[in-house]
């Protein structure tokens, strides 16, 4: 709240109307419109702590007008009366406790605002013409604040992230569902091309080279080159494009790869066809909606040595082996006879 009002306060330290002599000087020119106009005066600065509060204001006013028109959602035609009640809200007499309560009530409400509009898009996401009223975010936030809350708050959230979850998938479903569909409609052509290899997990292949190289298990590191597409032959990745080899542990990529990895020798280049539920299946990243089957060419370039395990066995190695002392024996004197 407190990192709010000082954005907020920064844009004006003093608004005032415009004297009625001032627009009736301005009469001559020629007027958009019969509007009242804000001007921005500078405070009289007594000391040097206001000089420097003024600093800090100026310090503190880039961006809030993007915050004002995006965040906040405020129209720029309507600039003056945002910074109009900026400038009351600052004006407010701390003593005033009647005024200064109403004035949190406020901010308290345009936040109310900002979360039911978030809510909105979340829960109507696969049908944004539907918004929710605010009011009804507000009126149950007043209940709980007078102890007249249905239900406990903790229970509630608990509630709410369970019907949220479901609500995603649901949005996902009617949103990307169709990604779906094409998918399994491609890899049930594809298998009866020649050279697809489909493996009980829904998983397929081809195989475009064959190496004769060690089999990687799924917790070492692996060298490849690849390029992925969607079933429609969009380009999403490529480390050739890139110029660099990539480099990760084989179990900690998507399902289908490490699958096909711990399948491939080191010199092997496949193609593999990987259904939406071995790949992101409803995540969306990039390129890649929901549900969506895709196509990687791999070439596994070879087996990271574990750097930690090959310094240790090289420690080992330089190591002189201490070979066991040879047992020393006691000696013994015979006395001479006299």
């Amino acid at each position: 709240m407190k990192k709010l009002l000082y954005a907020a306060t920064a844009v004006v330290l003093s608004i005032v109307l415009a004297s009625p002599a001032l627009a009736s000087d301005q009469k001559k020119k020629p007027k958009k419109k019969d509007k009242k106009a804000y001007v921005v005066e500078k405070p009289v600065l007594a000391n040097d702590g206001d000089s420097t509060a003024y600093i800090f204001g100026l310090s503190q006013s880039q961006g809030l007008r993007s915050y004002m028109q995006q965040q906040l959602g405020v129209d720029t035609a309507y600039m003056d009366d945002f910074a109009r009640g900026i400038m009351e809200r600052v004006a407010i007499d701390p003593a005033d406790k009647q005024a200064h309560a109403y004035s949190a009530g406020q901010q308290i409400g345009g936040q109310i605002e900002q979360m039911a509009s978030q809510f909105s898009k979340d829960y109507y996401a696969a049908d944004p013409d539907k918004k929710v009223d605010a009011s009804i975010v507000a009126a149950a936030i007043v209940a709980g604040l007078y102890g007249q809350n249905e239900m406990p708050a903790d229970s509630a959230m608990q509630k709410f992230r369970t019907i949220m979850n479901e609500r995603q998938k649901q949005n996902s479903e009617a949103m990307y569902g169709g990604n779906r569909k094409a998918g399994e409609a491609f890899l049930e052509a594809n298998k009866k091309k020649e050279g697809v290899v489909t493996l009980p997990s829904g998983l397929q292949y081809k195989i475009l080279t064959q190496g004769d190289g060690p089999v990687p298990t799924a917790s070492q590191k692996v060298k490849v080159n690849y390029e992925g597409h969607l079933i429609d032959g969009t380009e999403f990745d490529s480390s050739y494009k890139r110029g660099q080899p990539a480099t990760f542990q084989a179990n900690q990529v998507i399902k289908g790869w490490t699958e096909a990895l711990t399948k491939m020798p080191v010199g092997s280049k496949w193609e593999l066809y990987i259904p939406q539920e071995l790949a992101y299946g409803e995540r969306e990243t990039g390129k890649i909606k929901p549900y969506s089957a895709l196509i990687f060419t791999v070439e596994l370039l070879g087996i990271e040595e574990d750097a930690s395990k090959a310094k240790e066995e090289q420690k080992t190695k330089s190591t002189p082996v201490k070979r066991p002392e040879p047992t020393l024996r006691a000696k013994t004197s015979k006395k001479g006879k006299k």
